[in-house]
């Protein structure tokens, strides 16, 4: 039996600023997003996405405003990085990998029961993987990698999940298989948040859309959120500092974005 899963709670932030490494990367981002509410995040490059599932997390802090988990703990929260910052030369096998997200229940130094070990294999399948459990982890392809850490996302069981490019550099098939398993946890009432690129992607799944641009351009109904004007915006936005001209306010954007709720 899998231990009980917290509650959802909402995720607020309230006139949130994070720098990185001594840039701020998101400047002054207001809004909810809603117990088990599926949303994505997207923006131009360096505009704060990835910056802003690291804050929730707790791996940066906010230099100005804050952000409000309501007493969830870090270990309620499951978090899927880029795969370009894990390294995977580390000798340890698929299972391993994967009974690593176990930790939270067992302890950095508890026993991996078997009850938890079946959890684990019972991920394996659940993408895919039957017989790979004993593979080290360099010796899989990019999609069958990433399997492995949605199957270690699996056994979290955690109430919010954050990912990070979920579907960068991987099949359509991997890609199709992994986007079920967010529609699972949809389903199930967690709360997934996720950096995006495909706008046709976000499109189809993902009923709310944070566009960022390191300042909030719009948050809400994707359709609303991702139309021409406001993505025209975002685009604005992204040359401006790209050409070097630092921080700008796009005032005639941002407040309505500020207050909004991801419902």
């Amino acid at each position: 039996m899998s231990a009980p899963r917290p509650a959802p709670v909402s995720i607020d932030m309230e006139d949130l600023t994070v720098a990185y490494d001594r840039r701020p990367a998101i400047h002054h981002l207001s809004g909810s997003f809603a117990p088990g509410s599926l949303t994505a995040i997207v923006g131009p490059n360096g505009a704060g996405k990835s910056t802003l599932l690291k804050a929730i997390m707790g791996l940066l802090r906010p230099s100005e405003g804050r952000i409000d988990t309501h007493g969830l703990p870090r270990s309620a929260i499951a978090y899927l990085p880029q795969q370009a910052e894990i390294d995977r030369s580390f000798p340890i096998t698929v299972a391993d990998t994967v009974s690593l997200g176990l930790w939270a229940g067992a302890g950095i130094l508890g026993a991996i029961t078997r009850e938890r070990r079946a959890r684990a294999m019972a991920a394996l399948h659940t993408v895919g993987l039957e017989g790979f459990a004993e593979r080290p982890i360099g010796n899989l392809s990019v999609g069958q990698f990433q399997r492995v850490l949605f199957a270690r996302l699996l056994v979290q069981e955690a109430a919010v999940v954050l990912l990070d490019e979920p579907f960068a550099a991987i099949d359509e098939r991997t890609a199709a298989d992994l986007m079920r398993i967010v529609m699972r946890w949809h389903e199930e009432g967690r709360t997934v948040i996720a950096v995006l690129h495909d706008l046709d992607q976000v499109r189809r799944h993902f009923p709310q859309t944070l566009l960022i641009a390191r300042e909030p351009v719009a948050w809400g109904p994707t359709q609303t959120a991702l139309c021409e004007e406001t993505l025209r915006r975002a685009r604005a936005l992204s040359e401006t500092w790209s050409n070097g001209h630092g921080h700008h306010t796009a005032a005639n954007g941002a407040h309505g974005a500020r207050n909004g709720r991801a419902a």
